[in-house]
């Protein structure tokens, strides 16, 4: 049976189109058997010109697409931005309820965030089964790929990864779907860990910033596992090898899967050769 999804976006940037071009790629390859039912975004046309590219990018794939502007909404009842650990203000709970009327209309069995930058209400995470991509493994850093990757430098970390997680109210804690993870040792690391010496975090920001070659190599290892990772876990609950019964995560005999599906193995034999093509291609 065809996997009705619903994709949820903000459009900030390059990583957003690339994470709905490789979902509608594998659906017209047919490896995944998957329809896209609608794009909400919480951006309109107009506010930034990042999210109009993206905008662009969903017409031209000929998907249904609902927009609300969440400043906008947020401004319009004077309402006052989120802030980490506190709980979400009055005017989210009237967003997304708005949100869940807007898309009403369309059937779907499971809702995508993918780079989706808004943090869902209970009530609405509650009656939706929301997969939510972050760039990090289980129990890792919390935040946006360029707060993680910070994060995973200033705790010299060994490894990383990438995980899809039921959403809830929580920033980036809801029970995880499925996750791989990859190391941040070897030839390709060992010499950009030994290049920071005895530096802090704040010295190698206030120098270089994002441009640094470690940071800029752990976000292409992460990266480049995202998108398959998105695909290979729509592919899971279209087989009917996953699926949410009563907000628990079961396999296709109804076993829980407390600790999710590790699909490193998996994940790593698809970008095996792009990470080999892109790393050769910059060393030239």
């Amino acid at each position: 049976m065809t996997l009705h999804v619903g994709w949820f976006s903000t459009g900030r940037g390059e990583g957003s189109r690339r994470l709905l071009t490789a979902a509608v790629d594998a659906i017209r390859r047919g490896e995944l058997d998957a329809e896209i039912a609608f794009v909400l975004c919480n951006r309109e046309r107009g506010e930034y010109e990042a999210t109009d590219q993206f905008l662009d990018l969903v017409a031209s794939f000929g998907i249904p697409c609902v927009t609300l502007s969440s400043r906008r909404f947020r401004k319009e009842r004077g309402g006052v931005l989120s802030k980490p650990g506190e709980p979400l203000p009055a005017w989210r709970a009237e967003y997304d309820q708005r949100v869940l009327e807007l898309i009403a209309p369309y059937q779907f069995d499971v809702g995508m965030l993918a780079g989706y930058m808004l943090i869902f209400t209970q009530d609405a995470s509650d009656r939706l089964c929301l997969l939510n991509l972050h760039p990090a493994e289980p129990g890792g850093p919390v935040g946006t790929w360029q707060e993680v990757t910070w994060r995973l430098i200033d705790r010299r970390a060994e490894h990383s990864g990438a995980m899809i997680h039921l959403a809830t109210d929580v920033l980036d804690e809801g029970p995880v779907v499925t996750y791989c993870t990859y190391s941040l040792r070897g030839p390709a690391f060992d010499g950009l860990w030994a290049s920071l010496k005895d530096r802090t975090l704040g010295q190698v920001r206030e120098a270089e910033a994002e441009g640094h070659p470690l940071f800029r190599e752990i976000r292409r290892h992460g990266a480049a596992r995202e998108l398959p990772l998105v695909v290979e876990t729509l592919k899971a609950f279209a087989d009917g090898r996953l699926r949410i019964a009563g907000g628990r995560l079961v396999d296709s005999a109804g076993r829980e899967l407390s600790a999710g599906l590790d699909l490193s193995a998996e994940i790593d034999a698809i970008v095996a050769a792009d990470l080999k093509a892109d790393g050769a291609a910059q060393s030239r």
